[in-house]
């Protein structure tokens, strides 16, 4: 199956990605991480993006859109995709979309993980306390929250149109958030087998 897992900064997302990448041994694709592993291979691809970055510019959904399909095209990973924070906006949505089709995918489910901002401040603050991260600050915490939900609002909008969306409660503890999604990925998977297997006996 293919994933989608979207949440504000601090909301735990990075944590949650990482478990549903052991458990259910999918791959995953966050676009800050693949941008910077073509930079450091000295790709082509990661010779543009590296020029884009350095001349102040943002990577354009064009560029994210080949960096993604590097991996939508690879069989080893066909349907055991889950993309972390990607598609940002309505283009990448599209794109997403297009590219899935092409190799004959699609998004199984897509997850939130919804925090209060009161929640991410205190977050912050604690681990500002044990890792001294000096970008963790509740001024910086404040404007990435905002900055966040009001961007990814109508990405959210649209794949609750296409039934896809399930919120998430991410003020709960870690291993309590891990259940449910497993629970969650549990019935999508046992809904598929029921399909493959009524095709099966179609056929």
């Amino acid at each position: 199956m293919n994933i989608i897992i979207f949440g504000p900064p601090g909301a735990g997302k990075g944590t949650q990605s990482s478990f549903i990448v052991k458990k259910y041994k999918l791959h995953q694709l966050s676009t800050g991480e693949l941008l910077r592993k073509e930079i450091k291979e000295k790709t082509k691809l990661g010779q543009q993006i590296e020029s884009k970055i350095n001349s102040g510019n943002l990577v354009s959904d064009e560029t994210a859109g080949d960096l993604i399909e590097k991996y939508i095209s690879n069989p080893n990973f066909k349907n055991r995709l889950i993309f972390d924070g990607y598609p940002r906006n309505l283009t990448q949505v599209k794109n997403l979309d297009n590219l899935l089709k092409k190799y004959d995918q699609k998004i199984d489910l897509v997850l939130k993980l919804s925090v209060s901002l009161n929640t991410i401040k205190k977050r912050i603050l604690e681990r500002k306390t044990l890792e001294r991260r000096a970008d963790d600050s509740e001024h910086i915490a404040i404007k990435r929250y905002k900055m966040y939900e009001k961007n990814i609002e109508p990405v959210i909008e649209f794949y609750k149109q296409s039934k896809l969306l399930t919120v998430v409660n991410g003020e709960k503890k870690i291993t309590e958030i891990s259940n449910e999604i497993s629970a969650l990925i549990a019935g999508i998977k046992g809904w598929l087998w029921d399909i493959r297997q009524y095709k099966y006996a179609d056929n």
